[in-house]
């Protein structure tokens, strides 16, 4: 018998995350859709993507020990933010400036229900959660959402408020200040989360990264609308801060679409494809009959079968061998991968 009906029952099954020595090399070229203009810029900006082959890390607990830092780092930047932008509160007596304050101060702490996914995703798996903890950063990142919407939602309340009943800025020098030691505190942690959880793989930590941008343009309008004021145009405030929450609203779209399709076990078919042709490419493989993968947090999981050429058990485990190898060298992220021949003649 040959074909689907004389499929071994052997499974070639892996768990580890260390680095191959490579004797082989490989093109892995990959790539994105790009849009062009200021309308690709505006999507790079705020729709990064969350994956970065060409500079990956191969061991799952270094990646999560790097995304943790970078949370560290980030939050008390943050915080330090936050710290000089109150001290100028104290001066100004801005209220709109005390708004941003406090927004920037609970945008700070969102960093911690990453952190904690982030630890439970190096946690084992265990019977009642056979696939492990991944999904809890796929989780914090769905908060990490309903925050930056709250964020624009009450932006915009307090923007239409100030468009209704105009309030006079007063130290407006101050304010604009404080509004830029904002923007550039907050773009610095967005560059810094965007790029690492880019390098790991981290969906959510590049949606923390984007949730920070988000807040550096909401202090920018602060600049902007003091100096439209000192430009003698009063309303100039709530009318960008309108903009900028509309803004946030759209652009967050697509950080929802990346989350959602995580946790709908979607993938990059860039990834899909890649996996392809480094089994297919594998001496012995003969063909791929069914390929699967999924995020798991920033690691990847999956199964393939295989149809071989080699009937014998021993030389379908070395195939099975070499396509891992092949694998994991192709996907630097790919953890669990479930190996199962068809044997082919």
């Amino acid at each position: 018998m040959t074909g689907a009906s004389q499929e071994s029952t052997h499974t070639h099954s892996h768990d580890h995350g260390h680095h191959h020595d490579h004797e082989h090399g490989h093109d892995h070229g990959h790539g994105h859709h790009h849009h062009g203009g200021f309308k690709g810029w505006l999507v790079e900006l705020f729709v990064p993507h969350t994956h970065d082959a060409a500079d990956s890390i191969d061991d799952a607990m270094e990646a999560s020990a790097e995304g943790i830092r970078a949370l560290k780092i980030s939050m008390f930047l943050l915080l330090a933010t936050t710290v000089l932008q109150f001290l100028v509160v104290l001066f100004s007596s801005s209220v709109a400036l005390l708004a941003d304050t406090i927004h920037n101060f609970s945008d700070a702490l969102t960093a911690v229900p990453l952190w904690v996914a982030f630890i439970l995703g190096r946690k084992a798996a265990s019977r009642r959660y056979t696939y492990g903890y991944g999904r809890a950063e796929d989780l914090a990142g769905l908060f990490i959402v309903a925050v930056v919407a709250l964020s624009a939602i009450v932006a915009g309340w307090q923007s239409v408020e100030r468009l209704i009943n105009p309030q006079p800025l007063q130290n407006l020098g101050w304010v604009m200040a404080a509004g830029l030691i904002g923007f550039a505190g907050n773009e610095a942690v967005a560059v810094y989360r965007i790029r690492v959880g880019r390098r790991i793989g981290s969906a959510a930590l590049v949606a923390d990264g984007v949730h920070a941008r988000t807040d550096g343009f909401t202090s920018l309008a602060v600049v902007i609308g003091a100096a439209g004021v000192m430009l003698g145009f009063p309303l100039a405030d709530p009318i960008v801060g309108i903009i900028i929450s509309a803004a946030i609203m759209v652009l967050l779209w697509g950080t929802v679409r990346s989350i959602g399709r995580r946790l709908m076990d979607g993938i990059e078919p860039d990834l899909v494809a890649r996996a392809q042709a480094a089994l297919e490419q594998t001496p012995g493989v003969v063909s791929v009959q069914r390929l699967q993968l999924r995020w798991s947090g920033h690691r990847l999981q999956g199964s393939a079968r295989l149809v071989l050429a080699e009937p014998g058990l021993a030389e379908a485990e070395e195939v099975l061998h070499r396509a891992d190898h092949r694998l994991r060298h192709a996907l630097p992220k790919l953890d669990d991968m479930v190996l199962s021949p068809s044997l082919g003649g």
